[in-house]
């Protein structure tokens, strides 16, 4: 008998139906040439059943990252789960079938215990890596394969869920690098609102954008200018992102290259998006013309930022 994917050791449960699935059908033509035309694996369309979306995935050869020879093997995964609640799990009985088209008949293979999968964010597939031996599937007196054609399905019934608990993964990037992003703030002395941003940039993957304060912020206001870097669009990341990132900012000193610069680090979220400084440089040090920090109206500004880790909800 084939043993399922997962941690259960108990096999699988063979049977004979008239029935055909209730979910899903695959209907393969020309199946040889899937082995001929190197498709190793392939992933059926989504199709929904118990209120969840899912598809199968093929391996006409057996799954070769399991090592598994000489074995069709077959696994049903859940998709598009981002729009669950965090915490959630499904489980769920499964039923992958085989039409024998000799007979008209199918042949049905689940748990041999009938044990529900249980399904969930670090899980979201599960099947037999040994699904049925390549001898008996490719044997035309078995039904299985005829005229280079077959048909697989699959019924997905979905008995307990839930999504209590919270969690989250942690991510530290290994030899994370830095990005450098350069912005010219030109007409400074018409600047009228309370802050200036810069374009946003990537970094790590992540959007950002610098923040300036032309008349300060916080202990800053009236006397100082204040520069902060920003996590953009917190507003699309998932419930419970965080960031955590090195970061230096400068002005840039444009006559002499005697630059004015913070560094810090920060873990940023949709809750604290902005780290920085409110007394990054004091008006009378900005203004005066034999610092460099503005010229012809003019403040080059610059950041460096390297993400170094990264937290999801589970």
């Amino acid at each position: 008998m084939a043993n399922p994917a997962f941690d259960d050791k108990r096999g699988a449960e063979r049977m004979v139906s008239d029935a055909p699935p209730a979910h899903y059908v695959l209907r393969i033509q020309s199946y040889s040439l899937l082995s001929k035309n190197s498709v190793d694996k392939y992933e059926s369309g989504v199709f929904q059943a118990g209120g969840y979306k899912w598809k199968m995935i093929l391996y006409p050869n057996g799954n070769k990252s399991k090592n598994v020879r000489e074995h069709v093997s077959l696994y049903l995964s859940m998709e598009e789960t981002s729009s669950l609640p965090s915490g959630w799990e499904v489980r769920a009985l499964v039923r992958f079938f085989l039409l024998d088209q000799d007979k008209d008949s199918y042949l049905t293979i689940q748990d041999a215990m009938r044990k529900e999968w249980r399904f969930h964010r670090m899980k979201l597939e599960c099947g037999f890596d040994q699904f049925l031996p390549l001898k008996t599937f490719n044997d035309v007196q078995n039904g299985y394969l005829m005229d280079d054609t077959c048909v697989f399905g699959a019924e997905v019934f979905v008995t307990r869920e839930k999504s209590t608990g919270k969690g989250e993964n942690l991510l530290m990037i290994k030899d994370a690098i830095g990005q450098k992003h350069a912005w010219k703030v030109n007409d400074f002395s018409q600047l009228d609102k309370e802050f200036s941003e810069s374009k946003v940039f990537i970094a790590g993957n992540q959007k950002w954008k610098i923040r300036l304060y032309p008349d300060g912020k916080g202990s800053g206001l009236g006397g100082f200018v204040s520069l902060y870097l920003v996590l953009a669009d917190t507003n699309t990341l998932p419930p419970g992102t965080k960031v955590f990132a090195d970061f230096s900012l400068r002005i840039m000193d444009q006559l002499q290259g005697r630059h004015f610069s913070g560094k810090a680090n920060h873990w940023f979220s949709a809750s604290t998006e902005e780290s920085g400084w409110a007394r990054f440089i004091s008006h009378a040090t900005f203004y005066y013309p034999n610092t460099g920090t503005l010229v012809k109206d003019t403040c080059a500004v610059e950041a460096e930022v390297t993400v170094l880790g990264v937290v999801n909800a589970l």
